[in-house]
Parts: C-alpha cells; structure tokens; sequence
C-alpha cells in the first residue's frame, strides 16, 4: 500500500504501462482506479497469481508511462474529487483528509 520510489513500466493487459501499485487489494484498487481516472490517467488492472484460499491481490497501472506516483503525491499534483491536494496520507488511505504537511502527519 505504500509508495515504492522505483518508477516500473511493464506489460499489463498487452498495453506498456507505469506501475502504480502491486498486490493490490480489491477496496485498494477500487480507490485508486476512481482517483486516477478523475484525475484523467487510463487506469489498467490485472489480477495477480491467485493463490488457493487468500484474497485475490491485483496489479494498478497507468498508460502514462512519464508518470510516477512517488513524484504525483510528494508534488501535490493530484487532486481529490473534491478539489484538494492528494496528501501522502490520503493516497496511503490513513486518512480521509488531504493534509499536505506530510511532515506533521502521524498515524
């Protein structure tokens, strides 16, 4: 769930994509597809190797592959669907508010 700093670019679906997250859960993704797509990126998702008995886990990408999520939320560049900044905390879902003092959030 938390931003890795390697910017990925790999083969999801047939289609070159920027890597935003793996092993994704279901909410996980749900999320993270509704702020990408506000936010005008194609959003790619593909299941993961399932495992018999766990949870099904998923790979995120983006068709845009100059983007970096890393970069994205630390430059405050996306923007929730009601207008604000996409704090580090609100992209790692610990919080509902976008509070762009990343220094002074504790979880």
């Amino acid at each position: 769930m938390t931003l890795k700093a390697k910017h990925i670019v790999e083969e999801i679906n047939g289609t070159r994509c920027t890597v935003v997250e793996k092993g994704a859960t279901a909410d996980r993704v749900d999320f993270l597809k509704k702020l990408l797509e506000f936010n005008q990126f194609e959003v790619v998702v593909v299941a993961e190797s399932l495992v018999e008995g766990s949870p099904a886990l998923f790979t995120i990408g983006v068709t845009d592959l100059v983007f970096n999520p890393v970069i994205a939320v630390y430059e405050l560049s996306l923007k929730t669907t009601d207008g604000k900044k996409v704090s580090p905390a609100y992209w790692n879902q610990y919080s509902t508010d976008s509070v762009d003092e990343y220094w002074d959030f504790v979880k």
